[in-house]
């Protein structure tokens, strides 16, 4: 039945049928939803209940200004009408969370709400709209120009729809927080830069992020609905089925895993490693899987190179420790000269250089110079004292090893031929090295590879090798202890270093830097060498070269008075009475007019010593050992032993 003004009269209650005020309202607004449902809501609100206004609000947050959501007033809807909260008959409501009725006299009783007096209100009904936690979502109220005397059947009607208008507020609110869900979800799927792949029960592609787009160089509208495995190398394939079958057995809660060894991949034809994990989801009945994978090969590569810069940094840290410190070549002696021009002309090259001396002539010293004035001295010169490493260490210590290639091995290690790549290496007492290692370095000197123990992958490097001996190779060769091919790989530019007994006046020059900078290092003042110094430096042998006048010159500083090296203390006992080891070994050469070669100066030497050694019963140190009948240093004599390849009968 429709409702007329007679049947429904606030302002004279003569009467109010619920039922069809109720249907009216229903009706109005049974089709309508979210704006339009609250515009329909107030207007046939306003019209049941015959009052001049009718409105739901919504608060900022702070309930200190009120939107309207719908606004019926007289006979239209008023748009954008926004209002503050305080000195308003909605105040109360809000501020105590309570159904507010105002009978008669609003603008009285509220002179502040400007808005009452131009409409000539008169009376207000509003009640607060919650949530269900209890919180004031906004209100809803009516207002009208007539008094509006307290009816239970109005209220109850008016409470009906207050409770409406809530449910419509409350599902708005979830709806917009669902929106607001599923964008940042979708927001924080597209920015993710690990890549994000969803897949069906088939293992299809349903869904794929941009970092995925990019892994895989393709765009997932593309690929939707093909299978996944095509990335997948074939063990990488066999791997997602099982891992799929094991996630399916798991219960609720578990359904997710970190796949051991990730998923080697494809991607544009190029192989790489992925890290990976992969869940489950249900959506109904029906299961999907997520898979997230990042491409580490950037990582692994950035990772090598870091312990290759690491190792590198380490090992020249400790060959800065071990650095003789000679600074330069010194001498002016025409066998220094020749090996200089040598330096000179084979270090522009990347020629195999040999360099042969005895022991302490310098040879690491003569190779620094090789690489410094070399195109690839902005690399590293990487040394190996092949005589200083136990065998079996060794072929490590050139090729380097992988994490548990053998006890002990708990990182992988480069080797110092990795450490050397596009930069000079230095294979000091290379005639030390086994027959084994020596057939793994000619592979490097012929094919620039070679594979770290432990380890089935080839590495190439470019390497510029100078090696370093003061053995006799030629006899090494003969005896079967070296490789001939080898040794025609490494003397390709020989250089021999003289010794320093055969170079004259720079023993002084090189005893006098060395004087000068020892002198400044411990604080002492030293004059400059006196004639007799000169004398006696010239006059001994120097079996230990550059290294021995060092040490001996660095015990002459320590020991010095009144600024004055002091040389007894510091030469050898004995080395005073002889013109040379030679000379102490074979007095005969006195009696002879004729000058005598270099190797039939080392010959001679070479059976004084034997007969001393075999006088001595092959003891060197001790008052009746060799060296105390030939009248030098028991590590003097050592060296000589080694330099001259003595080695006791059996």
């Amino acid at each position: 039945m429709p409702v007329t003004e007679d049947a429904i009269d606030i302002g004279g209650l003569r009467g109010l049928d619920e039922a069809a005020a109720l249907r009216q309202i229903v009706e109005g607004t049974a089709n309508e939803t979210g704006e339009g449902f609250f515009a329909a809501l107030v207007e046939h609100l306003a019209k049941a209940l015959n009052t001049h206004g009718a409105w739901v609000t919504i608060t900022d947050g702070h309930a200190r200004r009120l939107r309207a959501v719908a606004f019926w007033l007289g006979d239209r809807l008023v748009p954008d009408y926004e209002y503050d909260l305080a000195g308003t008959p909605c105040e109360p409501v809000f501020r105590e969370c309570r159904l507010v009725h105002i009978q008669d006299n609003v603008i009285q009783l509220y002179p502040d709400d400007l808005d009452l007096k131009p409409i000539g209100a008169v009376s207000y009904l509003g009640v607060p709209l919650l949530d269900v936690d209890g919180k004031i979502l906004g209100h809803l109220a009516v207002l009208d120009l007539r008094p509006m005397p307290e009816d239970p059947r109005v209220l109850a009607l008016f409470r009906i729809f207050a409770a409406r208008a809530a449910a419509e507020l409350q599902r708005l609110r979830a709806e917009r927080q669902v929106r607001e869900r599923e964008e940042k979800m979708r927001r924080l799927f597209d920015s993710a830069l690990d890549g994000i792949i969803e897949l069906d029960q088939q293992l299809q592609v349903t869904r794929m992020n941009p970092a995925a787009e990019k892994i895989f160089g393709c765009a997932g509208t593309n690929v939707a609905g093909k299978n996944f495995t095509r990335f997948l190398l074939p063990e990488a394939q066999e791997k997602l089925a099982t891992l799929v079958i094991d996630l399916d057995t798991r219960p609720e809660g578990e359904r997710y895993l970190w796949i051991p060894g990730g998923l080697r991949a494809l991607s544009g034809g190029a192989e790489f490693l992925a890290e990976a994990t992969l869940s489950r989801f249900d959506i109904g009945r029906e299961p999907f899987y997520t898979l997230i994978l990042r491409n580490i090969n950037e990582r692994l590569e950035a990772e090598r190179k870091i312990r290759s810069l690491t190792a590198e940094a380490e090992y020249l840290r400790a060959e800065i420790k071990t650095l003789c410190g000679f600074g330069e070549i010194l001498g002016e002696s025409k066998a220094l000269k020749a090996v200089l021009q040598d330096i000179e002309q084979v270090a522009v090259t990347d020629t195999t250089v040999l360099i042969l001396g005895e022991t302490g002539t310098g040879k690491e010293l003569v190779a620094r110079a090789i690489h410094s004035a070399s195109r690839r001295c902005e690399r590293p010169l990487i040394t190996i004292n092949c005589a200083a490493i136990p065998i079996a260490l060794m072929e490590s210590e050139f090729f380097g090893h992988e994490r548990g290639a053998f006890t002990g091995a708990t990182q992988k290690r480069e080797g110092r031929f990795t450490l050397a790549d596009r930069g000079t290496i230095f294979l000091d007492e290379v005639g030390e090295l086994s027959l084994d290692l020596q057939a793994k370095l000619l592979r490097v000197l012929q094919e620039g590879e070679f594979a770290p123990v432990g380890s089935s992958q080839t590495k190439k490097v470019d390497v510029r090798v100078i090696a370093a001996t003061n053995r006799d190779l030629h006899r090494a060769m003969r005896d079967g202890l070296f490789r001939e091919d080898l040794y025609y790989r490494l003397n390709v530019f020989p250089i021999e270093i003289p010794p320093l007994r055969q170079r004259g006046d720079d023993i002084v020059l090189i005893a006098s830097a060395f004087a000068a900078k020892s002198a400044q290092r411990i604080g002492r003042r030293i004059e400059p060498l006196s004639e007799q110094c000169k004398s006696r430096l010239k006059a001994y042998s120097w079996p230990g070269n550059v290294r021995e006048l060092q040490n001996v010159i660095e015990r002459a500083v320590i020991t010095s008075h009144g600024g004055h090296l002091n040389l007894d203390r510091a030469l050898p006992a004995g080395s005073s009475e002889t013109a040379s080891e030679s000379q102490a070994a074979a007095p005969q050469m006195h009696t002879s007019n004729r000058i005598l070669q270099i190797g039939e100066l080392q010959q001679v030497e070479r059976e004084n010593i034997l007969r001393a050694l075999e006088a001595a019963n092959w003891q060197v140190a001790g008052k009746d050992g060799a060296a105390a009948l030939l009248g030098i240093n028991p590590s003097t004599l050592n060296s000589r032993i080694k330099a001259l390849g003595i080695q006791r009968p059996r």
